[in-house]
């Protein structure tokens, strides 16, 4: 029997990657997917758990009977019923009178035990796990600093808090044909000129110096998109308010790499000694009064 295809939405892609023949862990991948996904979905989740269970303990109870004042065949009572057994509630409404439905309770009780346990614990974790709220610059540009053309551009951070130590490590992907056919996907190191940050607060414009030993060297506007060429980001560091390690991905394609161009300023000094971070500038970007020669 053929394995079914995973398909993968990559953070920030504009496209898929599916994934044939792998091998699904039914349980542990839906309690990973509840956890990343939204909250709607977990609590949707939780929901539709307990009311399936309750609705087949109810079945149970119509079959073995033993519910005192429940109708006779009244799936409604018996529901209800149900619900009070694992909710704990007992108004006294309705209770077992017979050795069946006595053993039937004390196994939802236990079922019921186990439901909150991993009820609680999904939303703990969803409560306790620490995100960070990065912002990238929509575009990033290549224009000379000091004489020398660097890959240019800016992140911040979206929160009021700080992210300590934070490290940012940038990736190159190029395709490229190999000999004999086929085609290999290439991933290359673009150092930064700073890659750690004691703490990010607002804004951190990171630089590339393309130089001899450049991946950019001697790339244009069409190589990259002929080359197919990706530039992932990550960004690693810790949350100052809960302490735990977070961390944020972006991506730029050829398209999104402008050449002859500047990230526009966003810090200015006051007369009187201050500092003003334009946010509103963050993802604005400044043409070169004299496009610049090819990255090379």
């Amino acid at each position: 029997m053929a394995r079914p295809t995973l398909t993968v939405r990559q953070p920030g892609a504009d496209y898929e990657i599916r994934i044939v023949g792998y091998r699904p862990n039914v349980l542990r991948d839906f309690y990973h997917s509840l956890l990343r996904g939204p909250w709607w979905v977990s609590i949707a989740a939780i929901s539709g758990s307990f009311l399936a269970a309750n609705a087949l303990f109810a079945v149970l109870y119509l079959l073995t009977g033993g519910v005192a004042r429940a109708a006779p065949g009244s799936f409604r009572d018996t529901f209800f019923f149900s619900v009070e057994t694992m909710g704990t509630i007992g108004y006294g409404a309705m209770y077992p009178e017979s050795t069946p439905a006595n053993v039937l309770m004390v196994v939802e009780s236990i079922v019921g035990l186990l439901l909150t346990a991993l009820s609680t614990g999904l939303v703990f974790a969803k409560f306790s796990r620490s995100t960070a709220r990065m912002l990238f610059s929509r575009n990033a540009v290549i224009s000379p600093l000091n004489g020398a053309p660097t890959l240019m551009f800016r992140l911040g951070n979206q929160r009021d808090n700080q992210i300590v130590d934070a490290q940012l490590r940038v990736v190159m992907i190029r395709t490229e044909q190999v000999e004999g056919g086929g085609s290999f996907y290439r991933m290359l190191d673009l150092p930064l000129t700073r890659q750690r940050a004691l703490s990010l607060s607002r804004s951190w414009n990171a630089l590339h110096v393309i130089d001899a030993s450049s991946p950019l060297q001697g790339e244009t506007p069409q190589t990259l998109a002929e080359k197919e060429i990706e530039i992932q980001i990550l960004v690693v560091g810790i949350d100052d308010i809960t302490m735990q390690p977070v961390h944020a991905q972006h991506r730029y394609y050829a398209r999104d790499v402008l050449f002859g161009h500047r990230m526009a300023d966003v810090l200015s000094e006051t007369p009187d000694g201050h500092l003003v971070l334009d946010l509103r500038r963050f993802h604005d970007v400044e043409p070169l009064a004299i496009p610049p020669a090819p990255a090379n």
